[in-house]
């Protein structure tokens, strides 16, 4: 697979998937929450809607390495993330990536505690395997004849 194939993939990857745990640094610790994504493949970019008054962008202000681990545990898919977090308040991009979903924290996208956290990555790994039922028959195959199964694609890549 060349770089152009595994970047797309890895953008395919978070747009399927769509949620992903967000881990920041606080004081020594991390710490993840889960967060709804909205990827921006022509702009190297991973949004999301969040709140002025939630500790993340405190801990973002002070730390801004991030990490984004995505995972479809049916499909046995997963890609983690590396970049460069910032928060705004850009009222225009929090009507563009307002949902439905959102309103399960805020009664309408005006809502002024509302803000936009940019994720600008620079570094991607993702694990493709075929799907469970799949993985497991070559894991089992592999345990009897002494071998390593092929688990799927595994892909480090520089965004």
């Amino acid at each position: 697979m060349t770089y152009l194939d595994e970047n797309a993939r890895v953008w395919e990857l978070i747009e399927k998937i769509g949620f992903c745990m967000l881990t920041t640094q606080i004081s020594g610790s991390l710490r993840a929450r889960p967060m709804a994504a909205h990827a921006e493949p022509i702009e190297n970019a991973v949004y999301f809607l969040t709140d002025v008054a939630g500790h993340k962008d405190d801990e973002i202000a002070r730390f801004p390495n991030v990490c984004l681990a995505f995972a479809d545990t049916k499909g046995q898919k997963y890609v983690s993330i590396s970049g460069i977090a910032e928060i705004a308040n850009d009222r225009e991009r929090v009507r563009e990536l307002w949902t439905t979903g959102a309103r399960a924290w805020w009664h309408s996208a005006d809502d002024p505690a509302i803000r936009v956290l940019k994720v600008t990555p620079s570094f991607a790994e993702y694990w493709d395997s075929p799907g469970t039922i799949i993985s497991c028959i070559k894991m089992a195959a592999a345990a009897i004849s002494n071998s390593k199964p092929d688990m799927g694609e595994n892909a480090k890549v520089e965004l």
